[in-house]
């Protein structure tokens, strides 16, 4: 009986919950800007929460979505339902939060979101419902005026990474530079370009940058990469120049100077000293000279005793070196071109310039050679052609 009693009261209710008169505290929506946001400048991300608040049984809905003239978008993520307490009821709670950006200064206007509702009566009949959103309005200022790139942002983390220590480079070797930008609040398109990266004395390849965005509650956050891949040009150590950029920080409602050091690209001093930059297990094991090499030696020999009592002066060892035969370095780099070793190829080269000192013809090989070997997207250089060039050209 008790069962019943409480079965009647509660029948009425129902109904009257089901029928076709949706009564305002049944079914509300509402579009919010986030509490003491400020005046945002063009291309400022605004957040936007629409919530809708409801105590019917929904069978389906769609919201839809007004034109956001002036207006750039996104929307941070699917729309949620939760079941929340509200007064001490029940009610079902729809959520969806969105990234604007204002492409205009002024008074602009952000029309009603309509919700349209697919409900049920007391007779468990279907039926359309719609509710909407007062329209909202947002006074935008105009971006301040600056020469570099306009980069309003949240949040922005910078991280600048190397493959390995720049300072400490292999002979030949090159090093990659990565600097990765982490942006709260910003699209893909709002990053600054790809900076150029300089150097008076290093050799510096660009890779194309990549762009990821990923979209969270609090905005777009999008990550960026810069990449170049570095050396030393000529065995000495380079300086590569810093970079700098401004963004404006919108929660402190200033802008920032963003300065990355310069960083100093060389070899490694314990390579420097080894002289021949070849490992003494590599070295070749001695052998003695056949004797076509023997009658050379001795031909060599007898000029250089003749010009030395002819009252000229000539270095023996610098004479022999025109020899290619009697030169070790010319031997390393003539193997590692037949044996297609060409970070070998490069480091006899430059042990060969450190001892016969600068030559502007061989120089310029080097130069090119090291365009093509560290380019990823140029051809691989010609080994033995390069030898045969750097050989001949001595002097000049």
């Amino acid at each position: 009986m008790k069962w019943l009693f409480l079965l009647l009261i509660a029948f009425p209710l129902q109904v009257l919950a089901q029928s076709k008169t949706v009564l305002p505290s049944e079914a509300l929506i509402e579009v919010a800007i986030e509490d003491n946001a400020p005046v945002p400048f063009t291309q400022e991300m605004v957040l936007l929460t629409i919530r809708g608040v409801y105590r019917r049984h929904i069978t389906r809905e769609e919201l839809i979505q007004p034109r956001l003239d002036g207006f750039s978008w996104a929307q941070l993520g699917p729309d949620s339902w939760s079941e929340q307490r509200i007064n001490g009821r029940k009610y079902k709670v729809f959520t969806r939060r969105m990234a604007i950006y204002p492409v205009e200064a002024g008074k602009l206007t952000i029309g009603p979101f309509v919700h349209r509702l697919t409900l049920t009566d007391e007779n468990d009949d279907w039926f359309e419902h719609e509710i909407q959103s007062e329209p909202l309005t947002i006074q935008v200022a105009q971006a301040p005026a600056t020469k570099e790139w306009w980069f309003p942002v949240r949040k922005l983390q910078i991280s600048d990474q190397w493959s390995n220590a720049p300072d400490q480079l292999a002979p030949g070797e090159g090093v990659l530079r990565v600097i990765r930008l982490e942006a709260l609040g910003a699209t893909p398109e709002m990053i600054p370009p790809m900076p150029e990266l300089t150097s008076p004395s290093a050799l510096i390849f660009a890779h194309p940058e990549k762009r990821l965005v990923e979209l969270t509650p609090e905005g777009p956050v999008t990550h960026a990469f810069w990449r170049w891949t570095i050396r030393p040009s000529n065995d000495t150590s380079g300086i590569v120049e810093p970079l700098q950029f401004s963004y404006f920080d919108t929660v402190a409602r200033e802008t920032r100077e963003v300065v990355i050091s310069p960083q100093r690209i060389a070899y490694g001093t314990a390579i420097e000293d080894a002289g021949l930059g070849v490992a003494e297990a590599d070295a070749p094991p001695a052998t003695l000279l056949g004797w076509p090499m023997a009658a050379i030696a001795i031909v060599v020999f007898l000029a250089g005793l003749g010009l030395g009592l002819s009252g000229h002066k000539l270095a023996v060892s610098r004479a022999l070196r025109r020899f290619g035969v009697f030169d070790p370095l010319a031997r390393e780099l003539q193997r590692s071109a037949r044996s297609g070793r060409a970070d070998r190829l490069r480091q006899a080269a430059s042990a060969i310039l450190r001892r016969d000192g600068p030559s502007s013809s061989r120089l310029k090989h080097m130069q090119d050679f090291d365009r093509q070997y560290f380019d990823p997207n140029a051809a691989a250089p010609d080994l033995n052609a390069f030898a045969r060039v750097f050989l001949r050209n001595q002097t000049g």
